[in-house]
């Protein structure tokens, strides 16, 4: 048994590697910027922020492993790579403090001389990792395929909503796909091997595909006839606004990885095999596996999790400031059962929607969308669940409490200031009350504009939702 570190424990990868440290005995630490966005599980969730370098003063000493799955590349694309080196370095002046063995650390496949910033920004990270005491054990992996994973979601949303689609070039790069479940098997594996230590390994599924064979066998999967029409003309930066427009990812996201995918990301070598035999799925297999988790409703973790997917600095805890702020609020009593009209309040948004006036809510989100924010496409993990780092379209959730039937969400929509909604239910003399309120920090004049030109619209909009929340359905 080890005691392991897991640094970035709230995201994609982290929030599914967890359960399974604890699965083969080890004690874990994971560390997070908001410590309460980790499911509950046996792991001791600790808060720590790699940019902020006197957050990492608390995290503990004695430590065998330490997981390294940060990365800044959903944040401004012109930033990220600034972000990254800084995390790293602060990274390793607390672990060169510890007892830790050996530091693992993911990242993406390498093949080429002229990198994209994403992958240089990669590179520049692992070898100040290198610099560290502990050995490194670096994992290069090609794209992962799996439920709520930004590469699938991407393939997922191009195919399902463009029945003729008109490609770049890149399409005809080589990539070599590995599903997210061998992507996790490799990490947990790699754990005190002593083949392992000190090594920089390449790891990818059992397919070599071009971007444009996925698409087509994702359409072939899914019995749709889709047809593609190649152009030589698509530019880098008009295939991250084709992306922005069509999927779920953001500007700074897309834009990462379209300069990412100009080059082949395929192993150079096959060590991996030799120190951990294991036999990968394919694409089909992987891809079907994930269609299965999302139609089961069982998806564990997305890209979009961490914060750092939001754009936006987490805030130190989830209480609704009081001050500069201003505010709307609706109330609504009813005699039902609580516990019903709470998860009817948790279960808003996506497929769901919005209770009422739908069609504005939409109109809202593309508003969003054409000005460079997340719009309505950001759906949610899970049509029934909630946990306090999940997003609900262009809300992210900052506390959700079932016992105290409360819920408070963020806007990480593009707005002139601030903006959280918040849901709680209250006992009553007769029955219960359900009270909605909206609150709004502006910046400057204009924010206080945008405040008083929406304000007629949330006055019809607010008490229409409530009524439809109470209503049994």
């Amino acid at each position: 048994m080890k005691r392991v570190l897991v640094v970035g424990a709230n995201g994609y990868i982290g929030t599914r590697l967890i359960p399974l440290l604890l699965e083969e005995g080890h004690e874990v630490i994971a560390v997070a910027r908001r410590p309460e966005s980790i499911r509950p599980s046996k792991a001791q969730a600790i808060q720590g922020d790699l940019l902020k370098k006197e957050s990492l003063e608390a995290l503990p000493k004695e430590i065998d492993v330490a997981y390294y799955l940060v990365h800044s590349m959903a944040h401004k694309y012109e930033d990220f790579e600034v972000l990254d080196k800084r995390a790293a370095e602060n990274f390793v002046s607390y672990i060169n403090t510890t007892s830790c063995k050996q530091v693992i650390y993911l990242t993406g496949l390498i093949t080429a001389i002229h990198l994209s910033k994403h992958l240089r920004s990669r590179l520049e990270v692992e070898t100040i990792l290198k610099g560290a005491k502990p050995p490194l054990t670096s994992l290069r992996s090609g794209i992962i395929i799996g439920s709520g994973s930004a590469s699938f979601e991407i393939i997922r949303d191009l195919v399902e909503k463009l029945p003729i689609m008109v490609t770049p070039k890149w399409v005809y790069s080589l990539c070599q796909p590995i599903a997210v479940r061998d992507i996790l098997a490799y990490l947990v594996k790699v754990i005190d091997h002593a083949g392992c230590m000190g090594q920089t390994l390449d790891v990818g599924g059992s397919d070599v595909l071009t971007y444009k064979e996925m698409l087509e066998g994702y359409a072939k999967m899914r019995k749709l006839h889709r047809l593609m029409i190649p152009v030589p003309f698509f530019s880098p930066h008009l295939s991250s606004y084709w992306l922005l427009l069509i999927t779920s990812t953001n500007y700074y996201l897309a834009r990462s990885l379209i300069d990412s995918v100009k080059n082949n990301a395929i192993c150079s070598d096959d060590r991996i095999q030799k120190i951990i035999p294991q036999k990968c799925l394919n694409y089909q297999e992987a891809v079907t596996l994930a269609l299965d988790k999302i139609a089961a409703d069982q998806v564990e973790s997305t890209w979009k999790d961490s914060w750092s997917s939001s754009g936006i600095a987490p805030p130190e805890d989830f209480e609704i400031p009081k001050f500069g702020c201003l505010s709307m609020g609706a109330t609504i009593d009813f005699t039902g059962d609580p516990d019903e009209v709470f998860k009817r309040v948790q279960q808003m948004g996506d497929r769901k929607g919005w209770c009422f006036m739908n069609w504005a809510w939409r109109i809202r989100g593309l508003f969003d969308r054409a000005v460079g924010g997340v719009g309505m496409r950001k759906g949610r993990r899970s049509q029934a669940d909630l946990k306090a780092g999940d997003v609900i379209d262009f809300w992210r959730v900052l506390h959700v409490n079932p016992e105290k039937r409360r819920l408070t969400l963020l806007a990480e929509m593009k707005l002139p200031g601030e903006a959280w909604l918040d849901f709680k239910i209250e006992k009553i003399e007769k029955g219960h009350r359900l009270t909605q309120t909206a609150i709004f920090r502006p910046q400057g004049v204009f924010g206080r504009l945008y405040w008083y030109a929406f304000y007629p619209v949330h006055l019809i909009m607010f008490p229409g939702m409530l009524k439809r929340l109470i209503t049994p359905r």
